[in-house]
């Protein structure tokens, strides 16, 4: 009787501590999604300005969910933005002349670039152009606030030909970019509108914005395929990057290209301390 006792306490404890711990994990499980849900928020608003949401949402991916691989951190956070791309490349066309003659012949660039740079950083690691790429970095942020003017006004000063072959190698280049490197694709896809083909920031965005859209897919399809992609955890991400994608569109369409600029700025000076950061832990 004493044994069947004893078992039964045990049995209780056993079953309580377990309960308590299941009931811990859900608790800690939605605290981090309700986290990664509010980086989504702050993630669509940027990107959908001047790109660099991934700047928030996969540190806070990989911080949060320490037990993902790679490829489910960046499965989840393709998945969490594409929606929210989506929405914002919507809102610019709208309100926004898109040249779509620019725009497909910069993403079929980029597509193709894309798949080029993949192939070779899974032969190269991409940390020995880290170097080279801050310092590209630094002089962007340098050339952009020292330049007042840059992209408040449309310049286009080309021919037609001309600027389609620039689109071309600012897509194949970017594209190259996205493929071999990721952070901050976006962001150099407006500077390169802006800076070469005399866009005005508006108008950059809205491209960049779209190209984006066009060349996620792609992508997205190849996570979802091989299983990459944390549907739990990726659908309340979507749900609140569509709502920071809106709010954000609207408000460069509403504050036109002097708030671009500056949102541009911030996202910059972001990837310098990115790539500083990688930099140091290299040399370290």
């Amino acid at each position: 009787m004493l044994y069947i006792d004893k078992t039964l306490q045990f049995v209780n404890r056993l079953f309580v501590t377990r309960h308590s711990f299941i009931r811990h994990s859900v608790n800690r499980l939605s605290l981090d999604i309700l986290i990664a849900s509010f980086a989504a928020l702050l993630a669509g608003f940027v990107d959908s300005i001047v790109g660099g949401g991934g700047l928030v949402q996969v540190p806070a991916l990989f911080i949060l969910f320490p037990h993902f691989s790679v490829s489910q951190v960046i499965g989840t956070n393709r998945f969490a933005s594409f929606v929210g791309t989506s929405v914002a490349g919507y809102q610019y066309a709208r309100k926004v002349e898109v040249p779509w003659r620019v725009v497909c012949i910069t993403a079929s660039g980029t597509a193709v670039m894309s798949f080029l740079g993949a192939t070779i950083a899974s032969h190269l690691k991409a940390e020995v152009l880290k170097p080279l790429i801050l310092f590209l970095m630094t002089a962007i942020a340098v050339y952009s606030f020292s330049n007042k003017t840059l992209g408040q006004y449309e310049r286009v000063s080309v021919s037609v030909v001309r600027l389609q072959w620039y689109a071309l190698l600012i897509g194949m280049a970017m594209g190259f970019y996205n493929g071999f490197v990721g952070p901050g694709t976006g962001s150099l896809l407006v500077f390169g509108f802006v800076s070469i083909m005399g866009y005005q920031f508006l108008r950059a965005s809205a491209v960049a914005k779209v190209i984006n859209v066009v060349a996620d897919v792609a992508s997205l399809a190849f996570f979802i395929w091989k299983g990459y992609v944390e549907f739990d955890i990726a659908f309340p991400m979507m749900a609140c990057n569509v709502l920071g994608a809106y709010l954000g569109s609207r408000l460069a369409i509403l504050r036109g290209n002097t708030f671009i600029r500056k949102v541009f700025l911030i996202v910059i000076f972001g990837l310098i301390l990115r790539f500083g950061y990688d930099v140091w832990r290299l040399l370290s």
